[in-house]
């Protein structure tokens, strides 16, 4: 213990302090640098610097005290047979058991309630409320469960969120009583039964939609994972935002998904003969089928569902290979692309060039002092004693700016293609860090092909219908936004490793990316996604709508377009992602993929 930093020993007291607030003493508590999430009794938040900056202790203890007290206070299988299906209704319903359970927790402890505090302030930095500048653009989830916490605890709401609720705080007034709420607040059940009726008197649900407490069937549908509470409680409020569609259209669209889903099962049961292995890196020649459909009509609300979290994963790419192993395939990416390697530099010059004009080079003339300006060369000699003849040069306005670059590190994409995105990620990381630009390169596949451990477990919980995403994601940190890039230079060799590139889940890797992003200090946020087609993962499609990654696709760019302060660009090689990016590109020869990056990236810089 004498050798503990002091890093060290606030995880251990915060960890600590989790189990005792939680009542559980198998807790266990870990710093990410993602966005702060819980799993059954694993705890991740944010890992505060090296010196324990005060703000930042208190935004981890306000995690690590919201997670610990949703352990204590909150009954999953209760809260699940209780929740309405409407993703609107279903994130409402979330964010007044949040409110609920923050408030039983912090009541008489002013120190608890300061941590959640400062964690709310932190959830809020993204949130549309903060940026809403009309009703409908005001997230119906995160006003109510502000409004909810008023109620409970008496405490105002963070400034930034005021205005946006001004805009809801009338017309919800005149429909709910929120006060009640606060009379059963020690009693889950009884809270979820006021609940579903405010949200009847907010006409997000009919009466008989919501389903009744005593129906078992609902239970046995959420034993998936733990997990999808607070999942689908973050795609509620990203889609809270959307409007109110009508509640009748989407019933039937449901209804058509289902029949479509149920048609499909049979695929489903011809895979069990070929499901590998978890760690089953797949026959060579596997590549996943690129649907590319037309686009159809999508329901405005569209309940995206995972099937379990619990073999996901988020590793740096320095985990899934030996040092040696990366040394040598960063060898082979360099052999591969000796000849292009020289165009894309040059290219990377032109666009250093611009960024660098940019953040200098602007001049103030007929100064008293500073530079002899050459232009009053003649004056100086004519008239010595005429002042200003100097010139200072003053620095632009340049905002500080983070670019990510998401690669899909899908099967589809393997030879030249995965080369190519590599040496032209490596080449741009390093330019954009010469004009003090940080750039953050991640990927995105799955762990196996077919399904690996969540189909298995769906197989053995008796195949039920329409179990939502039903493979383990694989997100892949390549180069963190404040790592250099000489360290991170040959982790981009792992994308030549065999076996690596499987199946795409693009909607679930770009809400992970974004994540990442806002929770970046930038001003300015650029997404840039290399990818080449619809998101494909046989497992899922076979047991779903065949359409149902791509609709959860076009609803997350939908939200990060119109929602989000992040400017999205898509890059597609081989295949039009224009049909789902407005603001996107596609190349048809993977070797235009370098300079159509610089180019992009030029243009988002001119027209700042």
């Amino acid at each position: 213990m004498a050798t503990d930093t002091p890093l060290d020993r606030f995880k251990a007291v915060l960890g600590g302090t989790a189990r005792a607030l939680s009542d559980e003493a198998e807790v266990e508590l870990a710093f990410t640098a993602d966005a702060p999430s819980a799993s059954g009794k694993h705890i991740r938040v944010p890992m505060p610097a090296r010196s324990l900056p005060a703000d930042q202790v208190a935004e981890a203890r306000g995690f690590a005290d919201a997670f610990a007290l949703r352990l204590k206070h909150h009954d999953t299988a209760l809260h699940a047979r209780g929740a309405p299906v409407e993703a609107v209704a279903r994130a409402v319903y979330d964010a007044a058991e949040t409110a609920r359970v923050e408030a039983l927790g912090s009541r008489g402890y002013a120190g608890i309630s300061d941590n959640l505090a400062t964690a709310l302030d932190v959830r809020l930095r993204a949130d549309p409320i903060t940026r809403a500048r009309s009703k409908d653009e005001v997230p119906l989830s995160t006003a109510l469960g502000l409004m909810v916490r008023e109620a409970l605890t008496g405490l105002p709401s963070p400034v930034a969120s005021e205005p946006g609720l001004a805009l809801v705080r009338e017309w919800v007034g005149e429909r709910v009583d929120l006060e009640a709420l606060s009379l059963v607040l020690d009693d889950q059940r009884a809270f979820q039964g006021l609940t579903r009726k405010l949200l009847e008197d907010l006409e997000l649900v009919e009466g008989e939609q919501v389903p009744e407490e005593s129906d078992e069937e609902g239970g046995e549908d959420e034993a998936g994972g733990e997990g999808e509470d607070s999942d689908e409680a973050d795609e509620g409020e990203a889609e809270g935002s959307e409007g109110e569609a009508q509640t009748e259209a989407r019933g039937e669209e449901r209804q058509s998904d289902e029949q479509e889903g149920e048609g499909q099962e049979t695929d489903g049961d011809d895979m069990d003969d070929v499901d590998g292995e978890p760690g089953d890196e797949g026959e060579e020649g596997m590549q996943p089928v690129r649907p590319n459909r037309p686009p159809a009509d999508h329901m405005p609300q569209f309940d995206y569902k995972v099937w379990s979290t619990q073999f996901d994963e988020v590793v740096a790419a320095t985990d899934l290979c030996d040092a040696d192993e990366l040394v040598r395939l960063r060898g082979y990416l360099d052999q591969q692309l000796v000849h292009l390697q020289s165009t894309v530099s040059k290219l990377a010059n032109r666009l250093q060039r611009r960024l660098m004009a940019q953040q200098s080079r602007s001049w103030d003339f007929d100064q008293e002092e500073g530079l002899l300006d050459a232009a009053r060369l003649a004056r100086v000699v004519t008239a010595p004693g005429q002042s200003l003849s100097y010139k200072i040069e003053r620095e632009t306005d340049f905002r500080d700016t983070v670019v990510t670059l998401l690669i899909d590190n899908s099967g589809s994409m393997r030879g030249r293609p995965i080369s190519i995105a590599a040496i032209s990620a490596d080449i741009l990381a390093r330019t954009l860090e010469r004009c003090g630009v940080k750039t953050e390169i991640l990927g995105f596949t799955t762990r196996a092909w077919k399904g690996g451990q969540s189909r298995e477990t769906w197989l053995s919980a008796g195949r039920p219908p329409q179990p939502g995403r039903l493979n383990d994601v694989r997100h892949i940190v390549y180069k963190k936004a404040d790592e250099p890039w000489r360290r991170a230079r040959t982790s981009l060799g792992l994308m030549m490793r065999e076996g690596l590139l499987k199946e795409n889940i693009d909607g679930e890797a770009l809400l992970w990316a974004h994540a990442r992003m806002m929770a970046r200090p930038e001003e300015r946020r650029i997404l840039m996604v290399i990818s080449d087609g619809a998101p494909v993962d046989d497992s899922t499609l076979s047991v779903n709508s065949g359409s149902y990654l791509e609709r959860h696709l076009r609803q997350v760019i939908d939200w990060i377009e119109k929602r989000s302060p992040v400017e999205l660009v898509a890059i597609g090689i081989g295949h039009d992602v224009t049909r789902y990016y407005s603001r996107a590109v596609t190349i048809m020869d993977a070797e235009q993929l370098g300079g159509t990056i610089i180019e992009q990236l030029a243009a988002l810089f001119d027209a700042a």
